[in-house]
């Protein structure tokens, strides 16, 4: 990855930069609170707001700024290889409801973008799901008639717009690909023009349950509401044990402009090569460019070379764009849940008025919308015919698929022990921009050496559940591997669960 790619950073953030909202200082008594401001939180918060309830958005970051701002922006219903699994686990009628909850969350936003005016870049196209491999051509064929079934306007083809051949492909017409950020930023207008209020830089640390519920917040303020909606991406509050059921999933993101003439006129996925996802986006006002969106290369945060994976990626992107100009680059995180539907709805078996959305598995844009209209009818009291399909207190799902349960926290259970065991590098031979946990007496410490060659060390402990953290070079960042929290190389949270920094130490 070149300094250019490196310097980047997200088209998005870049391209739609918004302004600010004040942090909250003072107490704050509101019917609804949601923690998070992504696509679930600020999507939940629009229609509550237009519902009549009194709403505070409270972000630790910025709108729209975190794994929303990161993504490659797909709406689509098609989930690469989803539907054929969800009626063998889930029945005809589950894998029905999973497509129309989507599928309803799209048109609906549809509309919004419609009555708002937004210019987000609201482009139809078909979406595919492809493999170049012969063998796998009959699991796409399943994936095709499975998909029809459940109502989407899914066919299984042989011809795509790629620059390279494919053995299969399942395609679903009509989809849809934007500029998220562009559309959030509107919605957070919104959310502020119908009594609403949004807060960023606003740390969320305590959740007293109760009637009402009761919020604390890093600077000591204390927000008072009738209903909380945990949306931080990964639940920072787990009652009910939810991050067994979750595994963090990284995927790096390169971008760049290419002739309009090679754009491949759809949104593409593939689960070969480690994932490799692309689309186009507009570029430029004269029309005679697009920019190209290459998704791939995921791996376990805190884990694998993650300079050796950006330079994968952009000599495939290369290698089939072949007049690309790589001038973004990013990364973004998912949650992928052990039974392959999201968690949305009450917090844990005993929740009257707490609410979660999580484990989107990498389909966080659909997935983000349906969460809004499946918990504002759920706490405005009105019914949702998918409630039982997202319901987090499923039980007989996750018994179901339990060896994806048990391979979760078999990993997590590895790198809490295993990475305490491994060797640790002296902290003097760390060259400039490097990091590593390294050992000392006061135990291991997560040490990373600036350009200047100062060092700066941390505890290696992750604040969320105590596991080590590993050094992410590409991005600068330490990461946890066993649930996905990042801190910067001072040790602030760049993502949770985790709430807290990392302690400052000596060396």
């Amino acid at each position: 990855m070149t300094e250019k790619q490196q310097a980047g950073g997200s088209y998005w953030l870049q391209t739609a930069p918004g302004g600010r909202h004040a942090a909250l200082t003072g107490d704050l008594d509101v019917d609804v609170a949601v923690i998070g401001a992504g696509i679930a939180g600020l999507c939940t918060a629009r229609e509550l707001a237009r519902a009549g309830k009194s709403v505070a958005v409270l972000e630790a970051g910025r709108v729209a700024a975190g794994v929303t701002g990161h993504t490659t922006a797909k709406v689509t219903a098609l989930h690469t290889l989803v539907y054929d699994k969800l009626r063998r686990t889930r029945g005809t009628e589950g894998a029905r409801l999973y497509a129309r909850s989507q599928s309803e969350a799209i048109e609906h936003t549809a509309r919004v973008v419609e009555e708002l005016g937004v210019d987000c870049e609201w482009e139809r196209r078909s979406a595919y799901t492809y493999v170049r491999d012969a063998d796998r051509v009959e699991e796409l064929r399943a994936e095709a008639e499975a998909a029809r079934e459940a109502g989407l306007p899914a066919s299984f083809v042989t011809e795509t717009g790629l620059p390279f051949p494919v053995a299969g492909a399942v395609e679903v017409t009509d989809q849809v690909q934007f500029h998220p950020r562009k559309y959030l930023l509107a919605l957070a207008d919104d959310i502020v023009a119908h009594g609403g209020r949004i807060h960023e830089d606003t740390t969320v640390l305590g959740l007293e349950e109760g009637t009402p519920c009761r919020l604390s917040t890093a600077a000591g303020a204390t927000v008072t509401a009738r209903d909380v909606v945990v949306a931080t991406h990964y639940p920072v509050f787990d009652r009910a044990l939810l991050f067994t059921r979750l595994s963090p999933r990284r995927e790096l993101v390169v971008a760049g402009p290419v002739p309009a003439g090679q754009d491949p006129d759809g949104m593409y996925i593939t689960p070969e090569e480690n994932t490799r996802s692309v689309r186009t986006a507009p570029y430029g006002d004269d029309g005679t460019r697009r920019l190209l969106v290459i998704t791939g290369e995921h791996f376990t945060p805190g884990t694998g070379d993650t300079r050796a994976l950006f330079d994968r990626l952009s000599a495939w992107a290369r290698t089939h764009f072949p007049d690309v100009e790589l001038t973004h680059s990013w990364a973004t995180q998912d949650n992928d849940p052990t039974d392959t539907v999201p968690l949305v709805g009450p917090l844990h078996p005993g929740a009257r008025h707490t609410y979660v959305a999580t484990g989107f598995g990498g389909w966080g844009m659909s997935g983000g919308m349906m969460a809004g209209l499946l918990l504002t009818a759920q706490i405005t009291g009105r019914e949702c015919a998918w409630s039982g399909l997202y319901d987090p207190r499923r039980l007989a799902s996750a018994l179901r698929e339990a060896p994806s349960f048990l391979r979760t926290q078999a990993e997590v259970a590895r790198h809490f022990v295993g990475d305490r065991l491994r060797p640790a590098p002296p902290a003097e031979a760390l060259p400039p921009g490097e990091g590593a946990v390294v050992r000392t007496s006061g135990g291991r410490l997560a040490v990373y050496r600036d350009d200047d060659g100062t060092l700066h060390a941390v505890s290696a402990r992750c604040t969320h559940l105590g596991c080590l953290v590993d050094f992410n070079a590409a991005e600068r960042a330490w990461e946890c591997p066993c649930h996905g929290s990042r801190f910067d190389t001072d040790g602030k949270v760049i993502q949770g669960p985790a709430t807290r920094p990392l302690e400052r130490r000596d060396i």
